[in-house]
């Protein structure tokens, strides 16, 4: 897989990226887009035993409409075509799919490789002995706090019990480098060096993500968003032991509390690479641009129309304004531009706030002044949560809700992606 490179005019475009000239670095390279995702995200369902307080994709129920297995395989032949690196599966609870393991090894002997992330319902001592003998696979195990209280209190009762099972399991047959997936929340940033202290007895290795306000994490974020002064020791955390923790550029906004030259980025692209080298596949084929944002304002195409995958990756008008060089808005007048990128579309946008403007978590003031002013929420396109409460629902505090809205005008970022319990 490489960048389409080319001398020609800077505005033309072949299969879908920009042309551009061969002295561009890496990172711009990137921006522009390549002829097929370094790897992408693959919701495989929407259903699932948890009901976590924070889930993007509001997983819960299974979709009627998901891809057969049939699909599935021709999807994974695609991905083989454009010669994929890996695909990252999730949903959901990608285990309880019955048809799972079979299009794991599927894809793997199609020479695509697998990361898939589970709560470990399904991490059995003879799934994880197959999985340890199993090449080109990459588990994750998702665990949101370094002790029960914690995790359990977004995740759902008996939920860490049951992904320290599977990595004991893991352990036990021998896999080697699994991950622990962790969002970092207000109520678990405090514990990055208990989650470390799990991963190294483990023989894993961390991976942090960013809680993003989209799905059911929209209900939550003014509650589980770290505060300012956390995502200062978040950063330092970060700076001090980043060459052992993957990140998966979640934090590229953070890189502004180092100097503005950006000789303070985190490791990593420090880029905003939705539609450019990532994107996600949801259960019933949509292709959306962000795997943190499904919505229908990032919504390209479908795997199942003429042209497939392919198609969508390298056609869609969607990807193809994506990749098409951007201002920087607001935030391109800030001496911290070239380290934060501007942060995270998906934050942005499910906060209210423009593409072009500031993250609502800008290190430098700016997004906390921006919730501040006239905005509105967009409706979420889609909910998979349960109808009624399930025993493994959360125990949260206080729910913070969405406010009305009908109660102001659609904003032109609600319209467009690319517009400036208490018990």
């Amino acid at each position: 897989m490489t960048a389409t490179l080319d001398h020609h005019a800077a505005n033309s475009t072949v299969n879908g990226t920009v042309d551009r000239p061969l002295d561009l670095s890496l990172v711009q390279q990137f921006e522009l887009g390549l002829d097929a995702p370094i790897c992408l995200t693959w919701e495989l369902t929407y259903a699932c035993n948890l009901e976590c307080a924070h889930c993007l994709s509001s997983s819960g129920r299974r979709d009627p409409r998901e891809l057969t297995t049939e699909q599935c395989e021709a999807v994974i032949d695609e991905l083989q075509r454009m010669k994929v690196f890996y695909v990252n599966i999730g949903g959901g609870e990608p285990t309880i799919r019955p048809d799972f393991w079979h299009l794991l090894q599927y894809a793997v002997d199609h020479q695509v490789g697998v990361k898939f992330s589970t709560n470990g319902v399904r991490i059995t001592p003879e799934r994880a002995a197959f999985l340890a003998s199993t090449d080109y696979v990459d588990v994750q195990i998702s665990l949101d706090g370094a002790t029960p209280e914690v995790n359990d209190y977004v995740r759902g009762p008996g939920s860490y019990d049951t992904a320290i099972k599977a990595l004991e399991n893991l352990a036990a047959a021998g896999f080697k480098d699994a991950k622990i997936s962790v969002v970092v929340t207000r109520q678990n940033v405090t514990q990055l060096d208990e989650f470390k202290a799990l991963a190294d007895r483990y023989g894993a290795t961390l991976r942090l993500t960013r809680l993003r306000p989209s799905g059911r994490g929209a209900d939550v974020w003014d509650e589980l968003h770290p505060l300012p002064e956390q995502q200062k020791g978040l950063y330092d955390w970060l700076v001090a032991n980043g060459e052992d923790v993957l990140t998966g550029d979640s934090f590229f906004h953070l890189s502004a509390y180092g100097p503005a030259d950006g000789s303070g980025a985190l490791p990593g692209l420090n880029l905003c690479g939705a539609g450019r080298v990532v994107c996600l596949i949801d259960p019933i084929g949509d292709v959306y641009a962000c795997p943190f944002a499904i919505h229908d304002n990032f919504l390209a195409g479908n795997v199942l129309s003429d042209g497939g995958f392919q198609q969508v990756w390298q056609q869609s008008e969607l990807f193809r304004d994506l990749r098409s060089p951007q201002t920087g808005g607001a935030c391109a007048s800030c001496s911290f531009f070239d380290s934060c990128r501007g942060g995270c579309m998906a934050a942005k946008f499910f906060t209210g706030l423009p593409l072009d403007g500031p993250d609502p978590e800008c290190v430098q003031g700016y997004g906390e002044q921006a919730l501040a002013g006239d905005r509105i929420l967009p409706a979420p396109s889609q909910d998979h949560s349960r109808v009624a409460p399930g025993r493994n629902q959360p125990v949260m505090l206080q729910l913070s809700r969405r406010p009305d809205l009908t109660a102001a005008p659609v904003s032109a970022c609600a319209e467009s992606p690319l517009a400036g319990f208490t018990p």
